[in-house]
């Protein structure tokens, strides 16, 4: 597997790292071609029909989503590259109704296969590499303990969780905690500190906690934010240059987000993060915030 080392350039926020602490090298981003199924070795019905599954749930009256982009291939080849549908398709959502709003033709905006999207929790993803990074170069222990990085992260370190537990989702965290409800960051964090394992070490738990502890980890030990570690060490050398944390206006739109059916009230959700402990954070957080197109996370899926 090739190592996903940064390189040197100076980030909006961040000192320029050394050559020890980059690993000296930098990834190129994968040659990728647009190509037939036959050249994929994949089978040209099989991605028609692919291509038709897709389509067909952007359409009829109550569709599964207004919109859809797939990109699907083998090895170096795309061989399925389509967009189905809106990026944009609804005003609202009408709970007596249960049905979205929609827009008049001419206000809809059609989907493209350049169509960012909110890649939600795909973010957890990004927040491990640029672990993994850390971990490559030596300058973080896979099974440290988090105490050592993050002292004041009382409860973690006295219940000793460690890097590992928070990559794998063993820590015991619970899966998630209403940030969003707090006043400030502040005491976003300072309840963070306090969150004590509910379950077994061990266990896996899925939890949005173990990225957040993770990306306060990554900053405490880097001196650099999550978005600046993502993009100089990952997103820019593989080329990935439709990726970055929100807001991201052309993006596809994704909820009306709105009580009760909802944790917040924020209306359509267009471009901005949806997770709501995400947009509590400012939009930049181990778990979600992240947007990018299908072209892109191509790349990022043939460099994994």
């Amino acid at each position: 597997m090739p190592s996903l080392d940064q390189g040197g350039r100076r980030g909006r926020r961040s000192a320029r790292p050394s050559d020890a602490e980059s690993g000296g090298r930098e990834l190129s981003a994968p040659k990728l071609r647009v190509d037939t199924p036959e050249r994929a070795g994949l089978d040209p019905q099989e991605t028609r029909l692919l291509v038709r599954d897709v389509v067909d749930l952007t359409t009829g009256d109550r569709p599964w989503t207004a919109g859809a982009v797939v990109v699907a291939g083998r090895g170096p080849v795309i061989a399925v590259r389509e967009a189905a549908g809106w990026a944009v398709r609804y005003s609202a959502y009408d709970p007596v109704a249960d049905a979205g709003v929609e827009l008049p033709a001419g206000a809809r905006i059609p989907m493209t296969v350049d169509t960012p999207f909110d890649l939600a929790s795909l973010t957890k993803l990004f927040t491990s590499v640029a672990a993994v990074q850390q971990i490559e170069r030596g300058t973080l222990g896979i099974d440290a303990r988090v105490g050592a990085y993050l002292p004041d992260f009382h409860a973690a370190a006295a219940h000793d969780i460690t890097v590992r537990q928070l990559l794998t989702h063993t820590s015991g965290l619970r899966p998630e905690l209403p940030l969003y409800e707090y006043a400030d960051d502040a005491d976003r964090w300072e309840a963070l500190r306090a969150q004590t394992p509910v379950g077994a070490p061990g266990a896996y738990v899925y939890s949005d906690l173990n990225m957040l502890l993770l990306q306060r980890l990554l900053e405490r030990l880097t001196g650099r934010t999550l978005d600046v570690l993502v993009r100089e060490g990952i997103t820019r050398p593989l080329g990935m240059s439709s990726t970055d944390f929100g807001p991201c206006p052309g993006a596809a739109a994704t909820e009306d987000q709105r009580r009760p059916w909802a944790k917040v009230d924020r209306g359509m959700l267009r471009g901005v993060v949806h997770d709501e402990n995400a947009w509590a954070l400012g939009g930049v957080a181990g778990h979600a915030g992240l947007f990018s197109t299908g072209d892109d996370l191509a790349v990022f899926c043939r460099t994994l």
